[in-house]
Order: structure tokens, then sequence, then C-alpha cells
């Protein structure tokens, strides 16, 4: 199981040293989400989903770097 780059974004931006507290920030953020906010919910339920099934200690084991690469790309490509 891999995390695609906007999960990891999202784990980033709520970051936490403990994959059980980023679950439960994730969840909490969720809440917040309007109806419109489709996408973001669709992608905080995959990490949520993807967070719950993974160990403690693959969770420290990985490497939680924010990319924003494509983003601008695809930005200044449009």
């Amino acid at each position: 199981m891999e995390f695609t780059r906007d999960e990891i974004n999202l784990m980033c931006i709520y970051g936490s040293d403990s994959r059980e507290e980023l679950i439960r920030t994730l969840s909490e953020m969720r809440e917040c989400l309007t109806p419109e906010e489709i996408e973001l919910r669709e992608l905080t339920d995959s990490t949520i989903s993807k967070l719950q099934i993974l160990s403690d200690e693959v969770f420290s084991g990985l490497d939680l770097f924010p990319d924003f690469s494509e983003e601008e790309e695809t930005d200044a490509g449009e």
C-alpha cells in the first residue's frame, strides 16, 4: 500500500508524530468540511483508511515531506 502525493501532502499539513493522533486530527478536520468539498472529503477518507490499516512501526518509518511541485507545474501549464 502506497500513499499518493496528495495523501502525503495532507498528512504533512495535519502532521503528527503518532498515527492515532493523525487519524484523530484528520477525522476532526473532515467533520468541518462542507458538502461541496467532495475532493478533499474523498482524499481525507482514503488517507484515514490507509492509516487505519498501517502499523505504528511502518508509520514511524514514513518520510513525510510535502511535495507541491506537480501542482505548480500543472498551474503553470494552464
